[in-house]
């Protein structure tokens, strides 16, 4: 099983970047997924989350309006539209898969992508 994070990159504050995350080796369509980050120097951190049929979501404060989690399961794919990035955004984001429901945790995630660099630039 694994999990293909992508679309990281270098942006400017007030950019956008979409991330990707394709699992292979089973489907995750009844599970939760969900995006992690961590910053340098700081312990990873819930940034989002998506139930198995989309209909519960969920986000740390700090992305409320600016983040959208979405996921296509006939694809097995998970998305992550970042707009109006900041600085303090900058970081390594993880997606994740497994959970029984949506999660903060990350524990309750059993699979885990490789992680793709976001940088946001001021």
């Amino acid at each position: 099983v694994q999990l293909q994070a992508s679309g990281g990159g270098l942006v400017q504050t007030g950019g956008s970047l979409r991330l990707s995350c394709v699992a292979s080796g089973r489907t995750f369509s009844r599970n939760g997924m969900g995006w992690f980050r961590q910053a340098p120097g700081k312990e990873r951190e819930f940034v989002a989350a998506i139930s198995w049929i989309s209909n519960i979501v969920d986000y740390i404060d700090s992305v409320k309006g600016r983040f959208t989690i979405s996921r296509d399961n006939a694809r097995n794919t998970m998305y992550l539209q970042m707009n109006s990035l900041k600085p303090e955004d900058t970081a390594v984001y993880y997606c994740a898969a497994g959970s029984a429901t949506t999660s903060r945790k990350s524990a309750e995630y059993t699979y885990w992508g490789q992680g793709t660099l976001v940088t946001v630039s001021s």
